[in-house]
């Protein structure tokens, strides 16, 4: 009896034994599988934290990026608004540039008609001194125009003696001429100019010097225009000029001159202008 119940024992403890080692073969079997995707898993989630990492820091580059491009989209907003601003005060500038310059290039043709007017008056009384003029030799009298006043020159030896202020009967004649242009041409003022050479003077009386002598000459011709020729005194001016406006620095008779400077009267060119400003060709 005993054998059986030892027999049947160790039978049992054999069949424990038996299930006990396959229980582990299978639990070890599925730890090796557990541990396999354990490591998988971890392979998995270092590369999944990789890439957010990588991701992290694409979407900070992605977002100081998109904070650049808004700042210079409101820059170049900005700069829009401002190039607006500069462009519409540029365009109002060169109006009022446009308009300046019409004004400017109207008044310059206003003043080009009016000195155009003035020539044309200056060119009929040239012809005029020289239609009464024109039997003296050129040596003697000189008739030009510079800068719109007329000059006529005349020669010491038509008008005085050497040294003397007194004024020859032949001189008369020619002022007697002179007289009857501007006598006709009561828009004109005129200055007498007495020159002399620079050879000291030398006369005696109460003359002191080439500034007495050519002062006296101019008067004395004034005189004689206004008392004998009837010449308005309020459009003449005396003036001497002594030595110091030489036309020759070899030949001094050229010097010893009486010179008539013809101009027209300020208001009466400025009455040209004015004239000129109500042109209809001028004023289109």
């Amino acid at each position: 009896m005993k054998k059986v119940l030892l027999g049947c024992l160790g039978v049992t403890l054999l069949l424990s034994s038996c299930v006990s080692s396959k229980k582990y073969a299978d639990l070890e079997a599925k730890h090796k599988t557990a541990q396999d995707l354990l490591n998988s898993a971890t392979v998995k989630l270092n590369d999944c934290l990789e890439e957010k990492a990588t991701a992290s820091s694409r979407l900070q580059t992605l977002e100081d990026q998109n904070a650049f491009l808004k700042a210079n989209n409101q820059d170049l907003i900005n700069n829009m608004g401002n190039l607006t601003t500069l462009t519409t005060k540029g365009a109002e500038n060169l109006e009022k540039s446009l308009e300046s310059l019409q004004e400017k290039d109207l008044t310059i043709r206003k003043l080009n008609d009016a000195i155009t007017r003035r020539d044309s008056v200056n060119l009929s009384l040239v012809q005029s001194l020289k239609g009464v003029l024109g039997n003296l030799d050129d040596e003697d009298i000189e008739i030009s125009v510079e800068k719109g006043v007329v000059f006529v020159s005349i020669s010491d030896k038509l008008l005085f003696s050497s040294g003397s202020y007194n004024v020859t009967s032949r001189a008369k004649e020619v002022l007697g001429k002179v007289a009857k242009v501007v006598n006709n041409k009561p828009d004109f003022e005129f200055m007498v100019e007495g020159h002399t050479d620079n050879v000291p003077y030398r006369g005696n009386g109460s003359l002191l010097d080439n500034w007495d002598l050519s002062v006296k000459r101019a008067t004395a011709v004034v005189r004689i225009l206004q008392n004998d020729f009837n010449v308005d005194p309020k459009r003449m001016t005396a003036a001497g000029r002594s030595e110091y406006i030489p036309v020759s620095s070899t030949e001094k008779s050229k010097n010893r001159r009486t010179r008539i400077v013809v101009l027209p009267k300020i208001d009466q060119f400025y009455s040209m202008i004015e004239e000129g400003m109500k042109d209809p060709s001028i004023n289109k």
